[in-house]
């Protein structure tokens, strides 16, 4: 397993020691939420990119990438029903797609639950047609970056668009591009028509990135969902990602939360390593 950990969980806090705290804690992981460094990803210099980036290096870590992508931002919508709109969201993702190569990572979670909703009046699929303009406006970007785009299924009433894998495939299988991928989120896939470890089972081996999260919107371990199951079909999927551990209740403070959630993470996955190998002495 490689364990990466989303930057706003340490609040207020510079980002040479972000990256310090979770390196000696044992991620090897940043993703990064933009709003914690500018409040437009075109705000941060080439300079910057390059000192994140070198700093998170210093200390044996790779920002993999970015989420919550559109949050905090005004005028940007995915789904919008005006086509200018979505000319301007496609043109910034691909700005974030840029920051995102220049930072050293090759992904980005499509999450931000407040630019993707059904606009009033308009139906589900209405919505879903402004979405795929949107992506494939974008899509050239992506390509030429090498960075991916993975849609986030979000739970409702957090968001009333793109609430299951199947919704959001629907939308990936439009596109059909190369760099658009699923993201999995253990909290979002808790209200979903399957259990975890099914969809996991199901979605996992074409997924693009994975949160690790409690469905309590706690860390990994701060709740009743077990991990062994999730990591067990994981394995089974032939997921190769990265699992960052996102949490939306940051009590009772980042150390703990990304102390405490790794341990729980490392116990799981060693407990699913046992397993294996009893099943294959057993075979």
């Amino acid at each position: 397993m490689r364990y990466a950990i989303c930057n706003e969980t340490f609040e207020g806090w510079a980002h040479a020691r972000v990256c310090q705290c979770v390196a000696e804690l044992g991620y090897t992981g940043l993703e990064i939420a933009p709003f914690t460094l500018a409040p437009r990803i075109t705000d941060i210099s080439k300079e910057t990119r390059s000192r994140l980036r070198a700093e998170a290096a210093a200390c044996g870590l790779q920002i993999i990438g970015l989420h919550w992508l559109l949050a905090k931002t005004e005028g940007l919508q995915l789904t919008s029903p005006d086509a200018e709109v979505r000319m301007r969201t496609a043109a910034y993702l691909v700005e974030l797609a840029r920051c995102t190569r220049d930072l050293g990572g090759d992904l980005m979670v499509f999450g931000s639950p407040a630019q993707r909703r059904i606009p009033a009046g308009r139906t589900r699929a209405e919505a879903t047609d402004f979405a795929v303009d949107t992506f494939e406006r974008a899509a050239r970007g992506f390509a030429e970056t090498g960075v991916r785009l993975c849609l986030e299924p979000l739970s409702p009433p957090e968001a009333d668009f793109i609430n299951t894998c199947a919704e959001a495939f629907e939308i990936l299988k439009r596109l059909n591009h190369p760099n658009f991928a699923l993201h999995l989120d253990v909290k979002a896939m808790s209200t979903d028509d399957a259990p975890t470890p099914e969809l996991i089972r199901k979605h996992g081996g074409k997924a693009g990135h994975f949160h690790a999260n409690d469905v309590n919107r706690r860390g990994p371990g701060f709740g009743t969902t077990d991990f062994v199951p999730i990591f067990q079909a994981l394995k089974d999927s032939g997921y190769k990602g990265w699992v960052s551990v996102e949490v939306f209740d940051y009590a009772p403070d980042p150390v703990t939360i990304a102390r405490e959630s790794i341990r729980y993470m490392r116990q799981c996955a060693s407990q699913t390593k046992l397993a294996d190998e009893r099943s294959e002495s057993a075979g």
